[in-house]
C-alpha cells in the first residue's frame, strides 16, 4: 500500500492555498512542494526509527508505537497557524513538518496490523484499512471543497489537518488499548 497517497491527498490543495494566500504561481510551485515532500520523507524514517529506538529501550510494543504516533500527531498541531502566517517559506516548513509527522504516524499504524494480526490477516486487515481510508479520503477532500468554495479560507482544512491524527490516536487507544494479537477462531481456515 502506497503511504504517499496520503500525503498526495493531503498535498492537492496545498498549491491553491500557496498561490491564494502567498501569490505564488503554480510554475513556480515546484521548490516549495519538493521541500515539502522532501521533509516528509524524514518522518518516514524518524517514525520507524523512533519506535524501534523505544522497543530496543525496554518500552512495550504499545507503549513505543503509541508514543511515537503521539510525537507525532503532536507535531502536527503546528499546521494549524500555517493559514495565518505572512512568510510562504514558514507556511511550507509548517506543512513540511506536518507531513513529516503524518508519514511518521503512518508507518507506526501500518505496523500495529502486523503486531497485532496473524500474517494470515495481515493483507486483508490492511486492505479494509486501505479502502476504509480512501472512502475518508474521498470524503474530507469533498468537505475541504465544500468549505473552501463558502469560506475562501484555509482556516477549517489546516484545524481539521493538525486535529485528525489525536482523534486517530484517541480512537486506536479505545479499540486497542494493549494492542494485544488477536486470536483466529479454530474454524476459520486459510482459504489459498
Amino acid at each position: 500500500m502506497d503511504r504517499r497517497r496520503d500525503v498526495r491527498l493531503y498535498l492537492f490543495w496545498v498549491p491553491g492555498f500557496l498561490q491564494s494566500k502567498h501569490g505564488l504561481a503554480l510554475t513556480g510551485i515546484g521548490i516549495p512542494i519538493m521541500t515539502i515532500y522532501l521533509i516528509s520523507d524524514t518522518g518516514s524514517v524518524a517514525g520507524g526509527w523512533v519506535s524501534s529506538f523505544l522497543i530496543h529501550g525496554g518500552y512495550s510494543i504499545n507503549a513505543a508505537r503509541k508514543c511515537t504516533m503521539l510525537i507525532c500527531a503532536l507535531g502536527v498541531i503546528p499546521v494549524v497557524f500555517a493559514y495565518r502566517v505572512e512568510s510562504m517559506w514558514s507556511a511550507v516548513l509548517l506543512i513540511g513538518l506536518a507531513a513529516a509527522c503524518h508519514q511518521g504516524f503512518s508507518v507506526n499504524l501500518f505496523t500495529l496490523t502486523s503486531d497485532m494480526f496473524p500474517t494470515q490477516a495481515v493483507g486483508s486487515v490492511v486492505g479494509i484499512g486501505g479502502m476504509a481510508g480512501a472512502i475518508g479520503g474521498m470524503l474530507i477532500a469533498t468537505v475541504v471543497g465544500h468549505v473552501l468554495q463558502r469560506t475562501g479560507s484555509y482556516m477549517i482544512p489546516f484545524v481539521i489537518a493538525g486535529s485528525a491524527y489525536l482523534l486517530a490516536l484517541g480512537i486506536i487507544q479505545i479499540l486497542a488499548p494493549r494492542l494485544e494479537p488477536v486470536r483466529i477462531a479454530a474454524g476459520v481456515q486459510n482459504v489459498n
